[in-house]
């Protein structure tokens, strides 16, 4: 006995399937409709599915029924019975049925079994994709984490190193490589850093810049440096002013530069003193303002730098912290929360030559959102010191020690 099983959208086309290949002689075992299961119900409808037999015997490839006549003709026939002129197939539909009973449960075993290595197949290649898209995360993230310790090493503080990481992570790629990772941090480093803050002359009137820090951070020498380089590449008008009259040996030091380059020297004790400076250099275009270097922690000392800052009217004066990048960054936060009670300032870090890690330039950039202007990395003047320059501070963060 040969048993097929035909699909079809409709009960009426899967019957006329039978008929079409198996002929007058077949019949009808068993009707049912077939839901799609596992992955299949996303991509296929319900079918119905017949089960017809027919002798073996028979040659069924060469005798073929009369096809039914049409639609309408095929709907009123009864489900589950093949109706043609002699209605053989009719009466034979339920005794055939209670002799094959056996037949169709073996293939539709057998066919259940293929459905369920096809669907064992395709979960197997789902794992394979997942632990591929697993192992190429692990890959972006030993990559980040190596990015991180590298931060860390060079002593940027945890936070600002997390928050970095947070923010180039949602427009990274889940298959990244190492050198778009870098490039990610390498970006954010420099956008976080900004463009340097440096000192413009106004033009009409003199510029007061007053430069303040703790003491022994190297202020009245970063003056010489810059003074010199407007003095002697833009050819301004430079006058020297300083109110350091505690520090043994500051004026003179003061003195000594302002000798080398020619420009007056002024020494006061006082805000009504600077004010007197104010008029007596007003055809000047630079004035340079070095103020005493005591303990942060002395409010005596901040309040009086703090009346000489105001003295002068704010649209002519800017302000520069000079600090230390040797300076542990728990002193370096408490200088410069001290000194914004005093004035907004941009930053001036000096020693950078006395140092492996310069962390720190980025943490209190990041801590103050004060500009960075200059660095200075060595003791002559006017040579070792430059702007600060955001993609070499960043290139430094990521290179190893």
């Amino acid at each position: 006995m040969i048993i097929k099983k035909f699909q079809a959208n409709t009960e009426t086309e899967a019957i006329m399937l039978a008929r079409e290949e198996l002929g007058r002689d077949a019949i009808v075992m068993n009707i049912k409709t077939i839901s799609p299961k596992g992955i299949y119900k996303l991509f296929r409808k319900p079918v119905v599915e017949i089960t017809a037999a027919v002798d073996d015997n028979i040659n069924y490839k060469t005798e073929k029924p009369k096809s039914v006549n049409s639609p309408v003709q095929a709907k009123k026939q009864v489900p589950g019975i093949i109706y043609d002129e002699t209605e053989d197939i009719a009466q034979d539909t339920v005794k055939g049925t209670e002799d094959a009973d056996a037949a169709p449960s073996v293939i539709e075993k057998k066919l259940n079994d293929l459905q369920n290595l096809l669907v064992k197949q395709l979960s197997e290649k789902e794992a394979a994709e997942k632990s591929e898209d697993k192992e190429v995360s692990n890959k972006s993230l030993a990559c980040i984490r190596l990015i991180y310790n590298q931060l860390v090493d060079n002593e940027v503080d945890e936070k600002y190193a997390n928050q970095i990481i947070s923010e180039i992570e949602g427009t990274l790629k889940k298959d990244a490589s190492m050198d778009n990772i870098l490039a990610a941090v390498y970006q954010k480093l420099i956008l976080k850093l900004g463009q340097p803050k440096t000192i413009e002359l106004n033009g009409k009137t003199p510029k007061f810049i007053f430069v303040i820090g703790p003491t022994g951070v190297g202020k009245t020498t970063t003056i010489a440096k810059i003074a010199s380089k407007f003095k002697v590449e833009e050819k301004a008008r430079v006058a020297f002013v300083t109110a350091d009259t505690y520090r043994i040996a500051a004026v003179e030091q003061l003195r000594t530069y302002a000798n080398i380059l020619g420009v007056p020297l002024k020494v006061i004790y006082s805000e009504e003193e600077i004010k007197q400076a104010r008029d007596d250099f007003s055809d000047y275009d630079i004035v340079f303002v070095d103020t005493a270097g005591r303990s942060h922690r002395n409010k005596e000392h901040r309040d009086d730098v703090e009346l000489l800052i105001n003295a002068i009217p704010r649209e002519e004066r800017e302000t520069y912290l000079v600090l230390s990048a040797t300076t542990k960054y728990r002193d370096l936060i408490k200088i410069t929360e001290v000194y914004k009670e005093i004035a907004d300032y941009n930053l001036i870090f000096t020693k950078l030559d006395e140092t492996s890690c310069i962390g720190n330039l980025f943490n209190i950039r990041m801590l103050t959102d004060a500009p960075l202007s200059y660095a200075t990395f060595g003791q002559n003047v006017p040579d070792d010191i430059a702007r600060i320059d955001a993609q070499s501070i960043a290139k430094q963060l990521l290179r190893g020690q």
